[in-house]
């Protein structure tokens, strides 16, 4: 049995590139922040992010970002460190081949070598929101929001 080409790669001098090229279709623009901008963000903020881009063999197909054991709210004593995924984009030519679950269940895998039990995702909602995804794959609804966002959890346990 050969092993899957699928596989996450560190964002690198020579992949940055071809990584702010990738775009989601633009129905899901209003969802999905770009990547450069995502990247912006892991810069500032290195200490939290891990962006990863998704491939297959040698196709850039995708992008994900997490972040582990972060409080959001530490003022808040009620406020858990959580873990999960940030930001999540597959190219629009590169849709619908299995790409984004596995952006998640990498993801999810990272967090539980990592000691963790639960992986939190936000969604904006709407007309072609990714819930239906998200819930596919198992995540519910917290019941919180985060700023206009929807908070979905996944126990791992």
């Amino acid at each position: 049995m050969t092993a899957s080409p699928l596989r996450l790669e560190k964002v690198t001098a020579g992949n940055v590139l071809a990584a702010c090229r990738l775009a989601v279709r633009p129905d899901q623009e209003r969802f999905v922040a770009p990547v450069a901008r995502s990247l912006a963000e892991a810069y500032a903020q290195p200490d939290i992010a891990w962006p990863r881009l998704v491939c297959d063999g040698d196709r850039l197909v995708g992008f994900v970002m997490a972040f582990f054991d972060v409080r959001f709210h530490p003022e808040d004593p009620g406020d858990r460190p959580r873990s999960g995924l940030w930001r999540l984009a597959v190219d629009a030519a590169e849709q619908r081949r299995g790409y984004g679950r596995f952006a998640v269940e990498s993801v999810c895998e990272e967090i539980r070598r990592r000691g963790g039990s639960r992986v939190t995702v936000t969604w904006t909602p709407g007309e072609g929101s990714p819930e239906a995804f998200y819930q596919k794959l198992g995540f519910r609804r917290t019941g919180e929001m985060s700023g206009h966002q929807i908070v979905g959890e996944l126990d791992l346990a």
